[in-house]
């Protein structure tokens, strides 16, 4: 009965217009949705087909470019305390770190043969003066004696004394005269002799020539000093550790950038994480070449007023040479960025040779992997050029013309028509997915 049924249906259905068939539109049914999921699929495949841009927004902000150095602490003045003299050490008073005075005695050396020569010294100038005096009572007396004979051949008429007598009584008197002479000779000498041996003996009390601090001792009681050839360094003092001097070496490709008065940062080891103020004082212009590399040494003025910092410290030091403040900056890469396929459309709109049209050209993918390099480490010297920046609008990228300025090798300073604080600039175009 069913199945008589379901043929009856059958063929009521068949006789029917093939609008009203109902397996008519099971069919239109299945065509439409086919269609529904090809369309689907095609724009999903668009979709994953079209770039991708990476954008950053334009920033105002400081920009300053800088130049990195090494180099090393040292006292704003320090002297080396030696010894002229050579003897044995009986006495150290001070030590390392210790304050000392200008005029603080810090060594003494054994005195006993020093004293014994201003002793010495001492009675070689009385000696020499008794022996002036008695050169000045012989010339008084030869000169008495030449004036009696003077006068007897005067009131004689010159018939006496002989004349080799008034001759021998002159040449008495010259003689006299020239001892005196010598033997005040001798007591200029005696009087500087002594003057050394009283100096000698003052020095063997080595004494502090400034106010500072004592870096350094080379020296122990006992010790013997040598100085025959040289002054011995016993002590190194610093006059003040509050202001220190760095000398740094800049590359010879730097250093005319670098002028006094431009202000410095630096880092130490000793105290990670910190960054201590300095300013230029003073570039060398004697170059020093090391390994072939040409260096100018360039000292900078250091507060050390917490005395945190100590000589022989080696230092890293950034020297902002020239800064920019409240300016837009655009990062190096949005410079460096073109979207693929940009640079093969221009030269085909511009080129309609045959050739051009037909001979494949590679994929323009140089242009979006610069897009993603940092930037180096010296200065960009593009100052004052005209560069392209590329913008997203609606979704496409479109070119912008700025003039670029000052750059620290990552950052750019832009400015132009259009270019404005939060722009979103293309940095990068990714791949498109597949």
């Amino acid at each position: 009965m069913t199945e008589a049924t379901d043929l009856q249906t059958l063929l009521a259905d068949s006789r029917r217009p093939w609008w009203k068939r109902i397996s008519t539109w099971v069919v239109v049914g299945l065509l439409l949705a086919a269609a529904a999921g090809a369309w689907w699929w095609q724009r999903q495949a668009a979709s994953n087909a079209a770039p991708r841009y990476v954008t950053q927004p334009v920033v105002r902000g400081n920009l300053a470019v800088t130049i990195t150095a090494t180099g090393t602490l040292q006292p704003t003045r320090s002297v080396a305390v030696g010894s002229e003299l050579s003897g044995t050490v009986i006495r150290v008073l001070v030590d390392v770190n210790d304050r000392v005075k200008k005029g603080q005695l810090l060594v003494e050396l054994d005195r006993a043969k020093l004293g014994d020569a201003v002793a010495g010294a001492r009675a070689e100038l009385e000696s020499a003066r008794a022996r002036r005096q008695l050169a000045d009572v012989t010339l008084k007396e030869a000169r008495a004696s030449l004036a009696r004979l003077e006068e007897v051949a005067r009131l004689s008429g010159g018939k006496l004394p002989a004349a080799t007598d008034l001759d021998k009584a002159r040449a008495t008197v010259d003689r006299a005269a020239a001892d005196l002479a010598a033997a005040g000779a001798n007591v200029a000498q005696a009087t500087a002799t002594l003057s050394t041996s009283e100096t000698n003996l003052a020095k063997a009390a080595i004494r502090s020539p400034i106010d500072g601090v004592v870096l350094s001792r080379n020296v122990e009681p006992g010790n013997a000093v040598a100085a025959s050839l040289q002054a011995v360094t016993l002590f190194t003092l610093a006059e003040d550790l509050a202001s220190m001097k760095l000398s740094v070496n800049v590359d010879e490709a730097d250093v005319a950038q670098v002028q006094a008065g431009q202000r410095v940062r630096f880092t130490v080891a000793a105290q990670p994480g910190r960054d201590y103020p300095a300013t230029v004082a003073r570039v060398a212009f004697g170059s020093t070449t090391t390994d072939n590399v040409v260096t100018y040494t360039t000292q900078l003025d250091v507060d050390n007023t917490d005395l945190s910092l100590r000589p022989g410290m080696t230092a890293t030091a950034t020297i902002a040479t020239t800064e920019r403040n409240g300016v837009l900056l655009v990062p190096n890469s949005a410079l460096r960025f073109t979207p693929a396929g940009a640079a093969p459309a221009a030269a085909a709109s511009s080129s309609g040779s045959l050739v051009s049209k037909l001979v494949p050209r590679p994929p323009a993918m140089g242009a979006r992997r610069s897009g993603g390099g940092g930037g180096g480490a010296r200065p960009d010297n593009g100052n004052g050029r005209e560069a392209t920046l590329w913008v997203l609008r609606e979704g496409q990228p479109q070119a912008l013309k700025v003039m670029r300025g000052l750059s620290d090798g990552r950052n750019t300073e832009v400015s132009g028509e259009g270019v404005g604080e939060g722009l979103a600039v293309i940095v990068d175009q990714a791949a498109a997915a597949r």
